[in-house]
């Protein structure tokens, strides 16, 4: 892998908390707007720049991403973002319900995602690329960092713990509401730097966690701008795009779970009758049942809770994504019984990050808005890796990362 320092462009430490975000895609332009709320340093402002018009504005129309593009220049101009003097890598640490992960901060190359050395395991969609591009054309930047995930390797983490146990943060800071700890480091040690740029270089891949339309839309602009330039060199900043890598091992992903808006016109007896075909179905009364295991489903359905186990010979278990929990049950459930068959399209169904928690699932479906909540046990990184390995893409909201990364402590310039 071919990566590099950069000039981050940062927030002084008095205006961090104040301007570091949530993801722009983990909340509606309503919760960003209300989140941003009498904030002017708020970094929403750049990523989620429909909150500067009027409720209902289209956030793609031209004059929001103009906006985007002036409110960044605005913060630069006002010192609430400042680029550092010279190259560096960064250390990023998330603690989250006493465990701690740490990540680098990394430029990764353009030409590794383009010839599949990043390797994903989800689908893009061109629409949400063309949107992401329109933001990193303007901004001529990479507001947001992408999350990665590597291999595990033992001299990076003597390297990160060694710094971080010797070192003082620039930044130390508990965000509101998720009650994440977020601390970060620079590394400007020439030493150190050669040591972590010959550690990636080492590696055959990385593994794109959460990001993926991020990732997509950085490498075209990138690509992009590498054919507009008559004076092409390839060391250029826009052959690079910014990244936060962790090691596979300290990274958790949570369940990522489905409500469903009817029952195709079944009753609820008939519906738990077409169940038992594949499932092993035991009701388990009004108390939240969480899966313990692959293979293990929970349902909530008519104020009860259900426990359904799948049958043996239901899926093929050297199929990496067949033998998906989220594989089991499109097919056996949402596709043979639920004819609901694009989990991309159909608006009967959506999609709740288990971060929210089974009193989510419950509270939707109590409400009458859904009819049924199906929670599933969640992947492991393994499964992820040796899906992203054999080139396989696993079916659309399958993985959920949390803790979430925090916008805002860093930015890459593409000048």
């Amino acid at each position: 892998m071919k990566v590099k320092p950069f000039r981050g462009i940062r927030p002084p430490e008095a205006l961090v908390e104040q301007i570091a975000s949530r993801p722009y895609d983990v909340l509606s332009s309503d919760e960003a707007r209300e989140e941003a709320s009498g904030n002017n340093y708020s970094l929403y402002h750049i990523i989620k720049p429909e909150i500067d018009f009027p409720a209902g504005t289209d956030e793609h129309s031209p004059a929001v991403y103009e906006r985007a593009v002036a409110s960044f220049n605005h913060f630069r101009d006002a010192g609430w973002l400042v680029q550092d003097d010279r190259e560096q890598y960064y250390i990023y640490a998330q603690t989250m319900n006493g465990k701690t992960q740490y990540g680098l901060v990394i430029c990764v190359h353009v030409d590794d995602y383009l010839a599949g050395r990043i390797r994903k395991h989800e689908l893009t969609r061109c629409d949400k690329e063309e949107d992401r591009m329109k933001h990193v054309r303007g901004s001529n930047a990479n507001i947001e960092p992408v999350f990665f995930a590597f291999p595990d390797h033992a001299a990076l983490d003597g390297l990160v713990a060694r710094h971080t146990q010797t070192t003082a943060p620039e930044y130390d800071f508990v965000a509101r509401p998720e009650n994440v700890r977020h601390t970060f480091w620079t590394v400007g040690d020439g030493d150190d730097i050669a040591r972590i740029t010959e550690a990636f270089a080492s590696m055959p891949s990385l593994y794109i966690a959460d990001g993926h339309h991020r990732s997509a839309a950085a490498a075209l602009v990138g690509a992009e701008k590498a054919r507009q330039n008559p004076a092409h060199r390839g060391s250029e900043d826009y052959n690079y795009f910014m990244a936060v890598c962790f090691p596979a091992s300290q990274l958790t992903i949570i369940d990522y779970n489905r409500l469903v808006k009817d029952l195709n016109g079944l009753t609820e007896e008939a519906f738990l009758w077409k169940l038992a075909k594949n499932f092993v179905v035991e009701e388990k009364g009004s108390e939240p049942f969480r899966p313990e295991r692959l293979h293990r489903f929970s349902l909530y359905l008519g104020g009860r809770w259900y426990a359904l186990t799948a049958r043996e010979g239901t899926c093929d278990e050297s199929d990496p994504v067949g033998s998906l929990d989220v594989t089991v049950s499109s097919n056996l459930i949402l596709d043979e019984i639920l004819d609901i068959k694009d989990l991309r399209t159909d608006r009967r169904i959506d999609f709740v990050g288990g971060i929210r928690g089974l009193d989510e699932l419950k509270r939707r479906v109590d409400s009458g808005e859904m009819r049924l909540a199906l929670a599933l046990y969640p992947v492991s990184m393994q499964q992820l890796i040796r899906i992203a390995d054999s080139g396989n893409i696993m079916p659309p909201k399958t993985t959920w990362f949390e803790p979430k990364l925090r916008s805002g402590l860093v930015i890459h310039s593409l000048e």
